[in-house]
């Protein structure tokens, strides 16, 4: 019985390997079309790796990668020594978490939403208004998120209109408001967008599921929690997953217009650091050093992530 499992065994390797490339020469004008994206990633995503050598350099443009002088760990050290690349960090994982969040429940909760109504003009309407903000450019929406939180905006009026404060509240100039300022902002302009992915889950799930949980008395509400929260979970997952690999991305844009001098303890990120040490101080390798350490950080929050859904058996990423 052992030789003869044993045997199979052996049979099957060869087998699976053959098939493995009869599939691709039978797919070779997907793999064709797959080239040009290839060479894209390749070359603006890998070949730049080139440049982490400068970390580790006293780098200077005119001597060049291999004329500059190797310093080692010393960039690193310097980073860590620095209060304000610690508080760039706080504000980066911050930021990343309160977007994180804010957006999921939002998205989640407008997708169920959008899932329930019944009638199609009105959904579509819905849709339309909130998926436009995504294409709205950065500028813009922080031109108006100053205008309705200045202090004679839209939001001190309606609070001073309700008698919540009767003085108006300084949004854009204290800096314990600036992260949640930056939270709701990004909600407002991405929340519709995100949506698309979990009606699209939400489409695909049996309506036999539904029609069985009614015909067993469930209401609404209980559709919705036993049917389409558990009909999406594989997808929440799996966005979980890339959201987290990005936690060490809490944005530019929005942090770079929206903050000043005032609130710069609570507003710069890490992307922000390096462009002040790496453009206007022209430390090019203590920028290059503190882009790095996100960028292997945002490597081990992925796989740490990944491993923890596969141990809980989950769909994942690898």
């Amino acid at each position: 019985m052992t030789s003869v499992s044993h045997r199979s065994n052996k049979e099957l390797r060869p087998v699976s390997k053959k098939g493995f490339f009869r599939t691709l020469a039978g797919q070779w004008q997907l793999m064709l079309m797959s080239v040009p994206m290839l060479l894209y990633v390749i070359l603006f995503n890998y070949a730049p790796m080139w440049g982490w050598i400068t970390a580790f350099q006293d780098y200077k443009p005119k001597a060049g990668i291999f004329g500059s002088k190797w310093v080692g760990m010393k960039n690193f050290m310097w980073l860590f020594g620095r209060e304000d690349f610690i508080n760039s960090i706080r504000n980066t994982l911050a930021m990343s978490v309160i977007n994180l969040v804010f957006g999921t429940v939002s998205s989640i909760l407008l997708a169920i939403l959008l899932n329930e109504v019944r009638n199609r003009g009105f959904k579509r309407t819905v849709q339309t208004v909130t998926y436009l903000p995504h294409f709205l450019s950065m500028v813009i929406v922080v031109g108006m998120a100053q205008n309705i939180f200045a202090s004679d905006g839209a939001v001190n009026g309606l609070l001073k209109s309700l008698r919540l404060v009767k003085e108006p509240v300084f949004f854009l100039g204290e800096g314990r408001y600036f992260w949640w300022l930056v939270g709701v902002i990004n909600v407002w302009k991405e929340v519709g967008w995100n949506t698309i992915i979990y009606i699209s889950a939400m489409t695909s799930i049996d309506p036999s599921l539904y029609e069985a949980a009614a015909i067993d008395g469930a209401g609404r509400f209980h559709r919705i929690l036993h049917v389409t929260l558990p009909g999406i979970k594989s997808t929440f997952v799996i966005l979980l997953i890339m959201n987290i690999g990005h936690l060490m991305e809490a944005g530019f844009e929005i942090q770079y217009l929206l903050g000043s001098s005032v609130v710069m303890d609570w507003s710069q990120t890490i992307d922000i650091f390096v462009l002040q040490y790496g453009i206007s101080k022209q430390q090019y390798g203590v920028a290059t050093a503190a882009g790095m350490f996100k960028s292997i950080v945002a490597i081990i929050l992925l796989v740490a992530a990944n491993t923890l859904a596969k141990r809980l058996d989950e769909d994942t990423l690898l």
